[in-house]
């Protein structure tokens, strides 16, 4: 590709995306390296279709501070689809937990740590 690239004029467009291209090019051939790197960033654009979509209705949040607040529960929503836990039972049982559970053990009820308590799959595996 630099071969070819000197052969360019600076003013092509293809020169431009050829420069992108090498100056990225160690985070781009990254997926040779580790086989869990995908080649797509379509799961990135796929989690985001939604943010796009409610864009509109986001506009009446009625204030600065409720799409502050909006902004917070779409990221724990998101965090929890992430890392497969059903969001509203994870927030449902941490909302009623919280307010008793120990400031020092807080990271117990992220979704990454936390179990569902009704779920029969969980239960067998504590």
């Amino acid at each position: 590709m630099r071969e070819e690239r000197r052969k360019l004029s600076r003013h092509s467009d293809v020169a431009g995306a050829m420069d992108y291209m090498l100056k990225r090019w160690h985070a781009f051939a990254g997926f040779l390296d580790d086989g869990r790197i995908c080649l797509s960033n379509n799961a990135a654009e796929r989690a985001l279709r939604g943010i796009a979509l409610g864009r509109k209705a986001w506009l009446f949040a009625g204030s600065d501070r409720g799409g502050d607040r909006a902004a917070i529960m779409y990221s724990l929503i998101v965090t929890a689809k992430l890392n497969d836990v059903d969001p509203q039972a994870w927030l449902a049982d941490i909302l009623a937990r919280i307010a008793e559970h120990p400031v020092q053990r807080l990271d117990e009820l992220m979704p990454w740590n936390w179990r569902n308590p009704n779920s029969v799959h969980d239960a067998m595996a504590a």
